[in-house]
């Protein structure tokens, strides 16, 4: 016949207890747990997870007045513009201000805003471009719009592509960036009558369009979208 050991008895009770506590502690969010993990910002090198705490994470910031630069913070800019070229000291004062900056993701943007303009452009999309430009080129743009529709006129257009884009110049104004473009593009492009008449370009020709874009960011604003301040087109 068996017989009850209570000390036996007495633990696993006990033991019962703590795990519950636990689990209602462990289970219940404080608000202070650290996000899902995110793969986009997360990414490091293996080197520098072991150089840092898990619970740190360093974030660009602007240098202060007199705060020597890092050895490698100009290295992309240098990469890219001769150093001690206008260019090159135009895009380090950016980067000064905009730790973010990086000329080549910048190339990489605004060429991607470059076709969205065209195309909204071409189709009246005063939605997509009050996103992109300015409000005194948006507003110039929308006259445009507006009288093209008064004569019932429309632009039929096929974006090529982009063969060339460089950065031409870059300077801080205030406390705004701007970054000028010369852009080389192809483009099938003609503007129709209310009759469908063919009264400017061809819509059989690919056509090259050479233009001078300048896009602005203010560097003081968390809003880390540019947007284009001034058009030219280049003969």
């Amino acid at each position: 016949m068996g017989f009850f050991d209570f000390g036996t008895i007495f633990f696993l009770i006990a033991a019962v207890v703590i795990f519950f506590q636990l689990r209602n502690v462990l289970g219940r969010r404080t608000g202070s747990e650290r996000p899902p993990f995110d793969p986009y910002t997360a990414a490091r090198s293996d080197k520098d997870a072991a150089q840092k705490s898990e619970n740190v994470v360093s974030l660009p910031r602007k240098r202060l007045p007199g705060e020597p630069a890092a050895a490698d913070t100009y290295a992309a800019i240098d990469a890219f513009a001769k150093p001690d070229t206008d260019l090159n000291k135009g895009l380090r004062t950016i980067k000064d201000n905009d730790p973010s900056f990086e000329p080549k993701g910048f190339v990489d943007g605004a060429k991607m805003a470059y076709e969205m303009i065209v195309m909204a452009y071409a189709d009246g999309d005063r939605k997509t471009l009050k996103n992109l430009l300015s409000r005194e080129v948006f507003d110039g743009f929308v006259a445009a719009i507006g009288e093209r529709e008064a004569k019932a006129e429309k632009i039929q257009s096929s974006f090529v592509g982009i063969d060339k884009a460089d950065i031409v110049s870059a300077e801080m104004k205030g406390g705004e960036a701007h970054v000028t473009l010369r852009i080389i593009s192809e483009l099938i492009s003609a503007t129709r009558d209310k009759a469908g008449a063919v009264i400017d370009g061809d819509p059989e020709t690919v056509a090259e369009v050479k233009d001078v874009w300048t896009f602005a960011r203010d560097t003081r604003s968390r809003d880390p979208n540019w947007k284009l301040v001034a058009t030219e087109e280049e003969d």
